[in-house]
Protein backbone atom coordinates (compact mmCIF):
# COMPACT_ATOMS: atom_id res chain seq x y z
CA UNK A 1 0.00 0.00 0.00
CA UNK A 2 1.07 3.46 -0.90
CA UNK A 3 -0.69 7.28 -0.90
CA UNK A 4 0.66 10.80 -1.13
CA UNK A 5 -0.19 14.19 -2.63
CA UNK A 6 1.87 16.14 -4.83
CA UNK A 7 1.78 19.13 -7.20
CA UNK A 8 1.43 18.08 -10.25
CA UNK A 9 4.35 19.65 -12.46
CA UNK A 10 6.94 18.77 -10.18
CA UNK A 11 6.12 15.35 -10.76
CA UNK A 12 5.87 15.57 -14.31
CA UNK A 13 9.33 16.58 -14.59
CA UNK A 14 10.64 14.13 -12.39
CA UNK A 15 9.19 11.31 -13.97
CA UNK A 16 10.28 12.68 -17.35
CA UNK A 17 14.08 12.70 -16.28
CA UNK A 18 14.06 9.11 -15.07
CA UNK A 19 11.79 7.87 -18.01
CA UNK A 20 15.11 8.74 -20.40
CA UNK A 21 16.18 5.47 -18.71
CA UNK A 22 13.06 3.13 -19.20
CA UNK A 23 13.06 0.83 -22.03
CA UNK A 24 9.88 -0.15 -23.96
CA UNK A 25 11.75 -2.39 -25.92
CA UNK A 26 13.54 -4.49 -22.97
CA UNK A 27 12.40 -8.13 -22.30
CA UNK A 28 12.14 -7.46 -18.94
CA UNK A 29 8.91 -6.22 -18.20
CA UNK A 30 9.55 -4.45 -15.25
CA UNK A 31 11.95 -2.00 -16.53
CA UNK A 32 9.04 -0.85 -18.58
CA UNK A 33 7.95 0.57 -15.51
CA UNK A 34 9.05 3.32 -13.06
CA UNK A 35 9.47 2.20 -9.42
CA UNK A 36 7.81 4.98 -7.15
CA UNK A 37 8.91 4.58 -3.33
CA UNK A 38 7.29 6.89 -0.76
CA UNK A 39 9.50 6.93 2.21
CA UNK A 40 9.12 9.70 5.57
CA UNK A 41 11.68 12.21 3.62
CA UNK A 42 10.08 11.99 0.11
CA UNK A 43 9.50 9.95 -3.13
CA UNK A 44 12.43 8.40 -5.33
CA UNK A 45 11.87 7.77 -8.61
CA UNK A 46 13.25 5.33 -10.35
CA UNK A 47 14.22 4.07 -14.48
CA UNK A 48 16.55 1.25 -16.21
CA UNK A 49 17.42 -0.31 -18.66
CA UNK A 50 19.77 -2.17 -16.92
CA UNK A 51 22.73 -0.41 -18.49
CA UNK A 52 21.47 3.10 -17.59
CA UNK A 53 19.90 3.91 -14.46
CA UNK A 54 18.11 7.41 -13.67
CA UNK A 55 17.36 8.46 -10.01
CA UNK A 56 15.15 11.60 -8.92
CA UNK A 57 14.58 12.34 -5.64
CA UNK A 58 11.46 14.51 -4.37
CA UNK A 59 11.92 15.92 -0.98
CA UNK A 60 9.34 16.55 1.63
CA UNK A 61 10.60 18.89 3.04
CA UNK A 62 10.66 21.86 -0.22
CA UNK A 63 7.06 23.30 0.06
CA UNK A 64 7.26 24.20 -3.81
CA UNK A 65 6.69 20.24 -4.05
CA UNK A 66 3.74 20.15 -2.25
CA UNK A 67 4.33 16.73 -1.30
CA UNK A 68 2.08 14.77 1.70
CA UNK A 69 3.31 10.95 1.75
CA UNK A 70 0.06 8.93 4.03
CA UNK A 71 1.05 6.35 3.58
CA UNK A 72 4.74 4.86 2.81
CA UNK A 73 5.18 2.25 0.23
CA UNK A 74 6.35 1.33 -3.31
CA UNK A 75 5.06 0.34 -6.51
CA UNK A 76 6.42 -0.08 -10.70
CA UNK A 77 3.94 1.89 -12.97
CA UNK A 78 4.03 1.76 -17.10
CA UNK A 79 6.62 4.51 -17.63
CA UNK A 80 5.00 5.36 -21.09
CA UNK A 81 1.45 5.72 -20.06
CA UNK A 82 2.43 6.93 -16.28
CA UNK A 83 4.34 10.38 -18.18
CA UNK A 84 1.42 10.82 -20.19
CA UNK A 85 -1.21 10.79 -18.57
CA UNK A 86 0.55 13.31 -15.12
CA UNK A 87 1.18 15.62 -18.01
CA UNK A 88 -2.07 15.74 -19.27
CA UNK A 89 -4.21 15.98 -15.92
CA UNK A 90 -6.08 19.07 -14.67
CA UNK A 91 -5.40 19.42 -11.15
CA UNK A 92 -2.24 21.22 -9.74
CA UNK A 93 -2.01 18.27 -7.55
CA UNK A 94 -2.10 14.62 -8.02
CA UNK A 95 -2.85 11.88 -5.92
CA UNK A 96 -1.51 8.49 -6.39
CA UNK A 97 -2.87 5.54 -3.86
CA UNK A 98 -1.71 2.23 -4.37
CA UNK A 99 -4.76 -0.27 -3.33
CA UNK A 100 -4.65 -4.25 -3.10
CA UNK A 101 -3.20 -6.60 -6.10
CA UNK A 102 -1.29 -3.51 -7.27
CA UNK A 103 -4.27 -1.45 -8.40
CA UNK A 104 -2.95 2.18 -8.62
CA UNK A 105 -5.64 4.75 -8.38
CA UNK A 106 -4.17 8.31 -9.41
CA UNK A 107 -6.82 11.31 -8.77
CA UNK A 108 -6.66 15.42 -10.25
CA UNK A 109 -9.18 17.75 -10.11
CA UNK A 110 -12.20 15.61 -11.32
CA UNK A 111 -10.20 13.02 -12.86
CA UNK A 112 -9.49 9.92 -11.45
CA UNK A 113 -7.88 7.05 -13.36
CA UNK A 114 -6.86 2.86 -12.10
CA UNK A 115 -3.39 1.39 -13.48
CA UNK A 116 -2.45 -1.79 -12.99
CA UNK A 117 1.13 -1.41 -11.21
CA UNK A 118 3.77 -4.44 -10.59
CA UNK A 119 5.37 -5.92 -7.68
CA UNK A 120 8.41 -3.22 -6.61
CA UNK A 121 10.30 -5.96 -5.17
CA UNK A 122 10.74 -7.38 -8.76
CA UNK A 123 12.77 -4.51 -9.53
CA UNK A 124 16.69 -4.75 -9.86
CA UNK A 125 18.49 -3.50 -7.20
CA UNK A 126 21.24 -1.63 -7.44
CA UNK A 127 24.48 -2.54 -6.97
CA UNK A 128 26.57 -0.34 -4.04
CA UNK A 129 28.80 2.07 -4.88
CA UNK A 130 32.12 1.95 -3.49
CA UNK A 131 34.25 4.66 -5.41
CA UNK A 132 37.91 4.76 -5.77
CA UNK A 133 38.06 7.99 -7.19
CA UNK A 134 36.07 10.73 -6.93
CA UNK A 135 35.57 14.28 -9.09
CA UNK A 136 33.50 17.03 -9.77
CA UNK A 137 32.93 19.34 -13.15
CA UNK A 138 30.58 22.18 -14.08
CA UNK A 139 27.87 21.68 -16.13
CA UNK A 140 28.25 23.82 -18.60
CA UNK A 141 32.16 22.66 -19.13
CA UNK A 142 31.07 18.93 -19.04
CA UNK A 143 27.99 19.78 -21.96
CA UNK A 144 30.51 21.77 -24.10
CA UNK A 145 33.21 18.84 -23.80
CA UNK A 146 30.78 15.94 -24.72
CA UNK A 147 29.47 17.90 -27.53
CA UNK A 148 32.41 18.71 -28.78
CA UNK A 149 33.31 14.82 -29.02
CA UNK A 150 30.31 12.61 -29.02
CA UNK A 151 29.75 13.16 -32.85
CA UNK A 152 32.37 10.30 -33.51
CA UNK A 153 31.14 8.27 -31.71
CA UNK A 154 30.27 4.70 -33.23
CA UNK A 155 27.06 3.45 -32.90
CA UNK A 156 27.97 0.50 -34.83
CA UNK A 157 27.45 -2.59 -32.12
CA UNK A 158 30.49 -5.20 -33.84
CA UNK A 159 33.18 -2.66 -31.98
CA UNK A 160 31.40 -2.22 -29.08
CA UNK A 161 34.61 -0.01 -27.40
CA UNK A 162 33.95 2.84 -30.17
CA UNK A 163 30.20 3.27 -28.74
CA UNK A 164 31.44 5.09 -26.19
CA UNK A 165 34.00 8.35 -24.92
CA UNK A 166 37.14 7.17 -23.70
CA UNK A 167 38.00 9.65 -20.58
CA UNK A 168 41.75 10.17 -19.07
CA UNK A 169 41.96 12.03 -16.04
CA UNK A 170 45.58 12.95 -14.68
CA UNK A 171 47.31 15.88 -13.59
CA UNK A 172 43.99 17.76 -13.10
CA UNK A 173 43.92 17.51 -16.95
CA UNK A 174 40.64 15.73 -18.63
CA UNK A 175 40.98 14.38 -21.84
CA UNK A 176 38.54 12.90 -23.91
CA UNK A 177 38.55 11.00 -27.05
CA UNK A 178 36.07 9.78 -29.69
CA UNK A 179 36.02 7.50 -32.63
CA UNK A 180 34.39 5.61 -35.36
CA UNK A 181 37.40 4.75 -37.14
CA UNK A 182 36.46 7.16 -40.18
CA UNK A 183 36.90 10.33 -37.99
CA UNK A 184 38.15 11.10 -34.81
CA UNK A 185 37.19 14.38 -31.98
CA UNK A 186 39.80 14.70 -29.01
CA UNK A 187 39.16 17.36 -26.20
CA UNK A 188 42.10 18.09 -23.23
CA UNK A 189 40.41 20.77 -20.63
CA UNK A 190 41.85 21.00 -16.89
CA UNK A 191 39.97 20.87 -13.92
CA UNK A 192 39.83 23.23 -11.15
CA UNK A 193 37.88 21.72 -8.45
CA UNK A 194 39.93 19.68 -5.78
CA UNK A 195 39.24 15.70 -6.63
CA UNK A 196 40.22 12.38 -5.03
CA UNK A 197 42.10 10.53 -8.28
CA UNK A 198 45.10 8.63 -6.04
CA UNK A 199 48.07 8.65 -7.80
CA UNK A 200 47.42 6.44 -10.82
CA UNK A 201 45.54 8.52 -13.74
CA UNK A 202 41.88 7.38 -13.95
CA UNK A 203 41.32 5.78 -17.56
CA UNK A 204 36.72 5.25 -18.59
CA UNK A 205 35.13 3.94 -21.25
CA UNK A 206 32.01 5.62 -21.22
CA UNK A 207 29.06 4.76 -23.05
CA UNK A 208 27.87 7.29 -25.43
CA UNK A 209 24.37 6.56 -24.75
CA UNK A 210 24.77 7.31 -21.15
CA UNK A 211 26.93 10.58 -21.53
CA UNK A 212 23.73 11.81 -24.09
CA UNK A 213 21.07 11.00 -21.83
CA UNK A 214 23.47 12.85 -18.92
CA UNK A 215 23.47 15.82 -20.88
CA UNK A 216 19.57 16.53 -21.31
CA UNK A 217 19.42 16.83 -17.53
CA UNK A 218 22.50 19.20 -16.53
CA UNK A 219 21.98 22.69 -16.58
CA UNK A 220 25.02 24.72 -17.07
CA UNK A 221 24.73 26.25 -13.51
CA UNK A 222 24.88 22.98 -11.63
CA UNK A 223 27.95 20.99 -11.36
CA UNK A 224 28.13 17.09 -11.70
CA UNK A 225 29.61 15.14 -8.76
CA UNK A 226 31.01 11.91 -10.47
CA UNK A 227 31.80 8.78 -8.27
CA UNK A 228 34.11 5.66 -10.36
CA UNK A 229 33.99 1.95 -9.79
CA UNK A 230 35.80 -0.57 -11.79
CA UNK A 231 32.76 -1.17 -13.84
CA UNK A 232 30.04 1.80 -13.24
CA UNK A 233 30.19 5.06 -13.15
CA UNK A 234 27.84 7.56 -10.93
CA UNK A 235 26.86 11.18 -11.78
CA UNK A 236 25.17 13.37 -9.06
CA UNK A 237 23.71 16.46 -10.15
CA UNK A 238 20.88 18.23 -7.43
CA UNK A 239 18.58 15.45 -6.67
CA UNK A 240 18.90 13.49 -9.67
CA UNK A 241 21.93 10.52 -10.06
CA UNK A 242 22.68 8.64 -13.00
CA UNK A 243 24.48 5.06 -12.89
CA UNK A 244 25.86 3.60 -16.21
CA UNK A 245 28.07 0.43 -16.84
CA UNK A 246 30.92 1.47 -18.38
CA UNK A 247 32.47 -0.16 -21.63
CA UNK A 248 34.74 -3.12 -21.21
CA UNK A 249 37.77 -3.72 -23.39
CA UNK A 250 40.95 -1.75 -24.90
CA UNK A 251 40.52 1.56 -26.30
CA UNK A 252 43.09 2.19 -29.23
CA UNK A 253 46.13 4.36 -28.89
CA UNK A 254 44.65 6.98 -31.13
CA UNK A 255 48.34 9.72 -30.41
CA UNK A 256 49.89 8.21 -33.62
CA UNK A 257 47.48 10.24 -35.70
CA UNK A 258 47.98 13.21 -34.33
CA UNK A 259 50.82 15.04 -36.11
CA UNK A 260 52.23 18.53 -37.20
CA UNK A 261 54.20 17.37 -39.83
CA UNK A 262 51.90 18.65 -42.24
CA UNK A 263 52.51 19.45 -46.11
CA UNK A 264 49.40 21.49 -46.99
CA UNK A 265 47.75 24.00 -44.54
CA UNK A 266 45.03 25.97 -44.65
CA UNK A 267 43.07 28.65 -42.52
CA UNK A 268 39.49 29.54 -43.28
CA UNK A 269 36.45 30.31 -41.03
CA UNK A 270 34.65 27.57 -39.66
CA UNK A 271 31.19 29.49 -39.97
CA UNK A 272 31.95 30.42 -43.91
CA UNK A 273 33.15 26.52 -44.88
CA UNK A 274 29.77 25.27 -42.67
CA UNK A 275 27.90 26.99 -45.10
CA UNK A 276 29.19 25.79 -48.46
CA UNK A 277 29.24 22.17 -47.18
CA UNK A 278 25.39 22.84 -46.19
CA UNK A 279 25.16 24.27 -49.81
CA UNK A 280 26.79 21.20 -51.08
CA UNK A 281 24.41 19.00 -49.30
CA UNK A 282 21.51 20.59 -50.86
CA UNK A 283 22.68 19.01 -54.57
CA UNK A 284 23.87 15.63 -52.96
CA UNK A 285 21.16 14.86 -50.99
CA UNK A 286 18.84 12.87 -53.51
CA UNK A 287 22.06 11.30 -54.43
CA UNK A 288 23.84 7.78 -53.58
CA UNK A 289 27.53 9.76 -54.05
CA UNK A 290 27.51 11.89 -51.47
CA UNK A 291 31.05 12.81 -51.94
CA UNK A 292 32.62 16.54 -51.74
CA UNK A 293 35.98 17.29 -53.19
CA UNK A 294 38.55 20.64 -52.21
CA UNK A 295 41.36 21.68 -54.38
CA UNK A 296 43.86 23.94 -52.91
CA UNK A 297 46.36 25.72 -55.32
CA UNK A 298 48.37 28.59 -54.99
CA UNK A 299 45.81 30.20 -52.42
CA UNK A 300 42.83 29.26 -54.68
CA UNK A 301 40.34 26.79 -52.98
CA UNK A 302 37.24 25.01 -54.25
CA UNK A 303 34.90 22.96 -53.13
CA UNK A 304 33.19 20.61 -56.15
CA UNK A 305 30.53 17.69 -56.22
CA UNK A 306 28.69 15.79 -58.62
CA UNK A 307 25.32 14.09 -58.37
CA UNK A 308 24.45 11.74 -61.31
CA UNK A 309 20.51 12.18 -60.35
CA UNK A 310 20.74 16.33 -60.15
CA UNK A 311 24.20 17.38 -61.51
CA UNK A 312 27.14 19.77 -60.50
CA UNK A 313 28.13 22.30 -58.13
CA UNK A 314 31.36 24.33 -57.80
CA UNK A 315 31.88 27.26 -55.38
CA UNK A 316 35.50 28.84 -54.69
CA UNK A 317 36.33 29.83 -50.79
CA UNK A 318 37.19 33.03 -49.28
CA UNK A 319 40.25 32.41 -47.05
CA UNK A 320 42.41 33.48 -44.68
CA UNK A 321 45.30 32.01 -45.94
CA UNK A 322 46.81 28.74 -47.07
CA UNK A 323 50.52 27.34 -47.38
CA UNK A 324 52.02 23.82 -49.20
CA UNK A 325 51.92 22.07 -51.42
CA UNK A 326 48.80 22.03 -53.66
CA UNK A 327 45.70 19.32 -53.06
CA UNK A 328 42.58 17.76 -54.17
CA UNK A 329 41.29 15.63 -51.24
CA UNK A 330 37.88 14.30 -51.47
CA UNK A 331 35.60 13.40 -47.73
CA UNK A 332 32.18 12.73 -46.93
CA UNK A 333 30.28 16.54 -46.15
CA UNK A 334 28.39 15.28 -43.09
CA UNK A 335 31.63 14.66 -41.35
CA UNK A 336 33.17 17.72 -42.19
CA UNK A 337 29.69 19.61 -41.35
CA UNK A 338 29.90 17.90 -37.97
CA UNK A 339 33.35 18.58 -36.99
CA UNK A 340 33.03 22.23 -37.75
CA UNK A 341 30.31 22.96 -36.26
CA UNK A 342 32.05 21.59 -32.56
CA UNK A 343 34.26 25.21 -32.95
CA UNK A 344 31.60 27.68 -32.56
CA UNK A 345 32.08 29.89 -34.99
CA UNK A 346 36.05 30.06 -34.72
CA UNK A 347 38.70 30.45 -37.51
CA UNK A 348 39.85 26.69 -37.40
CA UNK A 349 43.55 25.76 -39.21
CA UNK A 350 43.02 22.59 -41.63
CA UNK A 351 46.30 20.34 -41.20
CA UNK A 352 46.81 18.49 -44.66
CA UNK A 353 48.99 15.69 -45.26
CA UNK A 354 48.04 13.84 -48.66
CA UNK A 355 44.80 13.50 -50.30
CA UNK A 356 44.71 9.59 -48.82
CA UNK A 357 46.06 10.74 -45.38
CA UNK A 358 43.59 11.60 -42.68
CA UNK A 359 43.51 15.41 -41.59
CA UNK A 360 43.29 16.96 -38.57
CA UNK A 361 41.20 20.40 -37.85
CA UNK A 362 42.25 22.61 -35.33
CA UNK A 363 41.81 26.21 -33.93
CA UNK A 364 43.84 28.82 -35.66
CA UNK A 365 44.31 30.27 -32.46
CA UNK A 366 45.75 27.22 -31.18
CA UNK A 367 46.93 25.35 -34.34
CA UNK A 368 50.23 23.77 -32.65
CA UNK A 369 47.91 22.54 -29.64
CA UNK A 370 45.93 19.37 -29.85
CA UNK A 371 43.66 20.10 -27.23
CA UNK A 372 40.84 20.55 -29.48
CA UNK A 373 40.61 18.86 -33.06
CA UNK A 374 38.74 16.73 -35.23
CA UNK A 375 40.23 14.48 -37.22
CA UNK A 376 38.64 13.00 -40.64
CA UNK A 377 39.48 10.24 -43.22
CA UNK A 378 39.02 10.69 -46.93
CA UNK A 379 37.64 9.21 -49.23
CA UNK A 380 39.69 7.63 -52.21
CA UNK A 381 38.63 8.91 -56.10
CA UNK A 382 40.11 9.01 -59.06
CA UNK A 383 41.77 12.27 -59.08
CA UNK A 384 43.20 12.69 -55.32
CA UNK A 385 46.77 13.33 -54.82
Amino acid sequence: MMKFTINRRIFDQALKVVAKAASSKTPIDVLKGIKILATSSGILLTGSDATITIEDFISSDNDQNQLTITEKGAIILDSSLLSSLISKLPGEQVTLEVTSNFQTVIASGNSEYTLNGQNPDDYPRLPEIDPYSTFKIPGNLFKKVINQTIISVSTNEIRPIFTGIHVELSNNDLKLVATDSHRLSQRIVPLESPKDIGDEPIVLNIPGNSLSELKKIVSDDEDIDIQVTNNQILFKVGTTSLYSNLLEGMFPNTDNLLTNSEDTILDISSTQLISAVARAKVLLASGSNKVVKLELDENKVVLSGHSAQVGNFEEELDILGADGNPLSISFNPDYLESALKTFDGQDVRIKFQTASRPFLIVPKESADSFEMLQLITPIRTPGSM
